[in-house]
């Protein structure tokens, strides 16, 4: 019987990641029993017997629900009926700490598959975003005025992270897991119109669907990736920018302001928000306004201080740009 559409599609994403990993190496799940990461799971345990690859699967209860703890117990039951080597189950803490729910409980996630990435040794950790969380992670930023950074959608890969199913649309993971007979789990947070997310999804892109035609989702998505190619050639440019200013800061680190001028301001902007970083600036905090007045304050636009998130302060001395705590 010759292989459904669907179980190929994620089967094919995940032998493409797995490529390059030799038996004994070990690749960790993230499952939450929904589709999308028992599809990949599912993928995954099949994709890696031949290479000899070993699969564990991870759930990680948020403890945002009634019952949560029970149904990370289902899950780990589910991944180990799948044939995965190993299964464990964290349960986070998820402070908001000025953060909204959707973000607080993403950082306490990658924090504990951080965690668990680093007590199993694990080579890969697999995330199971697929193709229309690509699209409204797009149709998102367009509206929040990002810039390219968030145009550019999320990473198909970073550090050890990697998302197998980008090319993969949610459909198909749906259709591969009642192919293959595997209950999934609704997260009732997915249908939940409070959510922004979940807006774009049941309102937003059925609207773009049905006015501009089908394959908006498709379109989003491979729109990410080729400005995600030019936002990646920007940033080692930016990279490069910085360690030729480093190579010229005093004894303290600062950067020497004479080279501003001759940077273009997308490569410049980059190099500023790097460095903010770097002297404690809070990335996911630092916006498009922050980065502004960065770029006005080193061409002498404006004079004083800008004051940046993290408690951190920038400001013009003796030819040199510098950065002090608050």
């Amino acid at each position: 019987m010759p292989l459904h559409p669907s179980v190929a599609a994620v089967r094919r994403g995940v032998r493409r990641t797995l490529a390059g990993l030799d038996a004994g190496d070990l690749v960790l799940v993230a499952c939450s029993g929904g589709p999308d990461s028992l599809a990949l799971l599912a993928a995954t345990v099949f994709e890696a017997r031949e290479p000899g690859v070993r699969v564990v699967g991870a759930t990680v209860d948020h403890g945002l629900q009634e019952g949560s703890a029970e149904h990370a117990a289902r899950v780990v039951a589910q991944m180990a009926r799948l044939g995965v080597d190993e299964t464990v189950a964290a349960r986070v803490d998820v402070d908001p700490g000025g953060l909204g729910p959707e973000a607080a409980a993403r950082r306490a996630r990658y924090a504990v598959l951080e965690q668990l990435a680093d007590h199993f040794g694990a080579a890969l950790v697999l995330l199971g975003h697929t193709r229309d969380d690509q699209a409204e992670t797009v149709l998102l930023g367009l509206t929040r005025g990002s810039g390219g950074r968030s145009l550019a959608g999320m990473r198909r890969g970073f550090d050890r992270y990697r998302r197998p199913l980008l090319d993969v649309a949610r459909d198909d993971t749906v259709t591969a897991c009642q192919v293959e007979g595997i209950e999934v789990w609704d997260d009732p947070h997915n249908s939940d119109p409070g959510y922004t997310r979940v807006r774009v999804r049941q309102r937003v892109l059925p609207v773009l669907e049905a006015e501009l035609g089908p394959g908006i989702a498709a379109t989003l998505a491979r729109t990410a990736d080729l400005v995600r190619d030019d936002v990646e050639a920007l940033d080692a440019m930016a990279e490069d920018a910085l360690a030729e200013l480093d190579a010229g800061a005093d004894a303290q680190g600062a950067l020497p302001l004479d080279p501003w001028g001759r940077l273009h301001r997308a490569v410049a902007s980059r190099v500023l928000r790097a460095a903010a970083v770097r002297a404690g600036a809070i990335d996911a905090e630092l916006f498009h306004v922050h980065v502004t007045a960065l770029l006005e304050l080193a061409a002498g636009e404006i004079a004083g201080q800008v004051q940046l998130p993290g408690s951190v302060t920038a400001y013009r001395d003796s030819g040199h740009l510098r950065f002090r705590s608050t």
